[in-house]
């Protein structure tokens, strides 16, 4: 895994430009006709120890959020301001984790992921200079922090779990990755990441 940290920024970037098929939480079929909203998440790559890592956040709790709870990247719906999903990320990042859209280096996208919850997520992947005083809001974020990538790339860290939505006919295949400083990532944000890891690698 050390070839992983050895990438440079512009390494990084080359990669991104080779894309896969877009991913999906949800069978095509399931989504086939339906409209679906535009999000922007920020992937953000910080440097720590001559290792890169990801910086991910948790949300907080909350009866009003289906997503209460989870660990996630920055990011969130398109504004009818945002000139892009790019913009949308940014935005949101800064919002969320009080990160300056000045302070991001943009090296590229990855491909769309289609989440469960109907989203048509961009995720947008930049570099961080660290440490960064990170201003998380507390409405929106209970913890924000890092894991290797490293870490991240090796396949005994996750795994393929189906569950059954109420939706759907048929039980989904969920990423989850094992339990990581008390953390637990799984689901789009997951795929996410093995999206990267897959263009990376």
């Amino acid at each position: 895994m050390n070839e992983l940290n050895q990438l440079t920024e512009a390494d990084i970037a080359q990669r991104l430009q080779t894309q896969s098929a877009p991913t999906y939480d949800v069978p095509t079929t399931a989504i086939q006709g339906q409209v679906c909203r535009e999000a922007g998440v920020l992937v953000p790559f910080v440097r720590m120890e001559d290792s890169w890592h990801l910086l991910f956040i948790r949300r907080p709790v909350s009866d009003s959020d289906r997503h209460g709870g989870q660990v996630a990247f920055a990011g969130g719906k398109r504004d009818p301001t945002d000139i892009d999903l790019v913009a949308t990320a940014l935005r949101e990042a800064h919002e969320e984790i009080g990160v300056r859209p000045r302070d991001v280096r943009v090296l590229g996208q990855l491909t769309p992921h289609h989440s469960i919850s109907r989203f048509r997520i961009a995720p947008v992947v930049g570099t961080l200079p660290w440490p960064y005083a990170l201003v998380p809001s507390p409405q929106e974020v209970a913890r924000a922090f890092t894991i290797p990538l490293s870490w991240l790339a090796q396949p005994q860290h996750h795994e393929i779990r189906y569950r059954r939505l109420a939706d759907l006919p048929e039980p989904v295949p969920i990423v989850y990755f094992q339990e990581y400083d008390s953390e637990v990532l799984w689901g789009a944000t997951a795929r996410i990441t093995l999206s990267l890891l897959a263009c990376l690698q």
